[in-house]
């Protein structure tokens, strides 16, 4: 059956949406329900976590913390292995769930769970290489190191674009860092959080783990609100809108607590005389349409050089005429559908603004309807010429809508990708190395990422996550983003007879 995977990842019709570790706490009235955008067919219900459920997982993650932290780091490493074990034999199944409750297509279901098991090996080699520092005194006889120790209680808010891999590169590394996690997913896609819980749950029972190393609490923005208030949950990870980030970033910060915000991206591709068309062409179509342009990540910009813009132009008209719009469990189809109808009024809506402010559709967008398309949520890609000061270019929509600006000179692309308020990814199509490696100085792009010859889209787990300016600042996954989730401590150990003070102070007795 075409929904066989439900069952095999353990969900039900109805399905607890708080769980400490191996148990799932009973007792909510209220429920999400989980549409699918590929059918508009009710997947199951989520019961919403309550305050008084809050406060038990919060006491059972501290519990668990004063365990885990003093478990060795490599063995807290093998706990993580299994589970990319886990995520191996259930790979397929997972990333169906993905398709389906999201709407990315099968193939990107697919490598989201294949990104979840890459940072689960990449976290078994980190746990090894938690390294601090040796420094030498000035005092004699005197040690100076450095070394870092786990925060405790991590929470983790994830977007519902990329359900279950966000929350991995968070929770792999936190816990080889010897954290526990709180993890409150998306509203829009709360099965994919239980179906992980589930598989985590197995290498749970197999290592008879204490409760709350891994915990789930659902529901809107309401019960997010439990832990970026709370003065117990000393970092908060949260992935979504700059609005979103806001808001989070204030409220954490007014308790003194940590934040790593991943948030908003328009991000863009310069294309130079130089550039190869057949990349050009795949970087683009994929980094503009991939995931329906729901990534953070996604291509919302394409600045062409005028003296090869209206070849661009053509081939991508071309390129966008072969794709294919429908379900996304079928491999043959290139785009899926959009989260849901409210996403859809916001594609509208910037289609409507975009040609009031002047801009010129190359291919034309527009809602499907008809047979596959009953659930409203499918729309076609589409591509305008515009100018990058409108104000609806400088906003991020969360839909596959490609914006086509021209430029003279590379000096000018560069200023004209810089000047929006995010700055997540970037990229420039080349075949000059000046180009390239001016693309890449200091006076180059001002994005976290910056790509040559390839998209915007599709960022390993081996390198460091994340952006500047309103895209927060934050860093996930590979580099030392794992500093993130531990404390920094200076120790210094005299070994003399004697007790020097710093800078040569004279204090006796």
């Amino acid at each position: 059956m075409e929904k066989d995977f439900l069952r095999k990842l353990g969900l039900k019709a109805k399905n607890s949406g708080t769980w400490t570790g191996l148990k799932d706490i009973k007792g909510s009235a209220r429920s999400l329900q989980s549409y699918s955008p590929v059918d508009g067919a009710l997947i199951g219900s989520v019961t919403v976590t309550t305050a008084e459920q809050y406060e038990q997982v919060i006491t059972t993650a501290q519990e668990a913390f004063r365990y885990w932290r003093e478990v060795p780091a490599p063995k807290r490493g093998e706990i993580v292995r299994q589970f990319g074990e886990v995520l191996r034999q259930y790979k397929d199944a997972l990333g169906r769930l993905v398709s389906y409750e999201m709407g990315k297509s099968l193939q990107e279901g697919w490598g989201e769970v294949q990104e979840m098991i890459d940072i689960c090996d990449f976290a078994v080699g980190l746990s090894r290489q938690l390294y601090g520092l040796t420094m030498h005194s000035e005092r004699p006889r005197h040690r100076m190191y450095e070394q870092w120790h786990p925060l405790g209680p991590v929470g983790i808010i994830t977007a519902f674009n990329f359900p279950v891999a966000v929350w991995s590169w968070n929770a792999c590394i936190a816990w080889v860092c010897g954290d526990v996690c709180i993890w409150k997913p998306s509203e829009k896609t709360p099965l994919c959080s239980i179906a992980c819980q589930y598989l985590f749950q197995k290498v749970l029972k197999a290592n008879n783990l204490p409760e709350g190393i891994s915990c789930i609490i659902t529901g809107d923005y309401r019960v997010g609100e439990f832990l970026t208030k709370d003065r117990r949950v000393p970092l908060i990870s949260a992935t979504g809108s700059t609005r979103m980030g806001r808001v989070v970033g204030r409220t954490v910060a007014e308790r003194l607590g940590r934040s790593l915000l991943e948030l908003g991206g328009n991000n863009a591709i310069i294309v130079t005389p130089s550039a190869d068309l057949k990349i050009v062409l795949i970087g683009t179509v994929f980094g503009a349409v991939g995931t329906a342009g729901q990534r953070c990540t996604t291509t919302r910009r394409l600045i062409v050089h005028e003296s090869i813009y209206e070849t661009v132009k053509e081939a991508l008209a071309k390129a966008y005429a072969q794709l294919r719009i429908g379900n996304p469990l079928d491999p043959s189809n290139h785009v899926g559908p959009l989260i849901d109808r409210e996403a859809v009024t916001n594609y509208l809506n910037a289609l409507e603004e975009i040609k009031k402010a002047g801009g010129k559709m190359v291919v034309e967008g527009g809602v499907l309807s008809g047979p596959g398309y009953e659930s409203g949520c499918y729309v076609k890609p589409c591509i305008a010429e515009v100018e990058n000061h409108w104000d609806i270019v400088q906003r991020e929509t969360f839909a596959p809508i490609l914006y086509l600006i021209r430029y003279k000179t590379l000096e000018e692309a560069i200023a004209l990708q810089n000047n929006v308020p995010q700055g997540l990814s970037s990229a420039i199509m080349t075949n000059d190395l000046r180009e390239a490696e001016l693309f890449l100085s200091a006076a180059g792009s001002d994005c976290g990422i910056a790509n040559v010859n390839i998209g915007t889209s599709g960022a390993e787990i081996g390198g460091a996550f994340g952006g500047e300016k309103e895209t927060g600042g934050g860093r996930e996954s590979g580099s030392d983003a794992w500093k993130a989730y531990m404390r920094r401590q200076t120790n210094t150990i005299n070994y003399s007879d004697a007790v020097p003070l710093a800078q040569g102070i004279k204090f006796d007795l």
